[in-house]
C-alpha cells in the first residue's frame, strides 16, 4: 500500500504560482499512475492531471492545460504539480492519488489518496 502526503498549498494572489508535492512512502511509484484532483466547496472532486510513472506520459484537464505541469522525481519518490497563472476558480483542496498501471481521469478508479492540501487564490 502506498501512503501519500501532499504539501505546498497556501494562499496566493490571482496570477501567482504554487508548487504542490506528493510524497510516497511504503512503495515507489513504479507501476503506478499518479493523479492530482481537487475539490472546491459544494462541488464534486474533479480530475486535474495525471502522470504515468513508467513512461512519463501526462494528461491535463482542459481548464488547467497550459497553466499546470505535473512531473515526477524518482530520487525523491515525489510527484509535483506546478501551478502558474492561478485563478480564483482554482481554489480547492488538492489531493494526490494513485492507481496501478493504466491511466484514468476517473476519481473512482484511484484507490489510495493523500489527506489533501488547501490552495486558496485571492482576487
Amino acid at each position: 500500500q502506498v501512503q501519500l502526503v501532499e504539501s505546498g498549498g497556501g494562499l496566493v494572489q490571482e496570477g501567482g504560482s504554487l508548487r504542490l508535492s506528493c510524497a510516497a512512502s511504503g512503495r515507489t511509484f513504479s507501476n503506478y499512475v499518479v493523479g492530482w484532483f481537487r475539490q472546491a466547496p459544494r462541488k464534486e472532486r474533479e480530475f486535474v492531471a495525471h502522470i504515468t510513472w513508467s513512461t512519463g506520459a501526462t494528461s491535463y484537464a482542459n481548464d488547467v492545460q497550459g497553466r499546470f505541469t505535473i512531473s515526477g522525481d524518482s530520487a525523491k519518490n515525489t510527484v509535483y504539480l506546478q501551478m502558474n497563472n492561478l485563478k480564483v476558480e482554482d481554489t480547492a483542496v488538492y489531493y494526490c492519488a494513485v492507481r496501478r498501471l493504466f491511466s484514468s481521469n476517473s476519481v473512482l478508479s484511484y484507490n489510495s489518496w493523500g489527506q489533501g492540501t488547501q490552495v486558496t487564490v485571492s482576487s
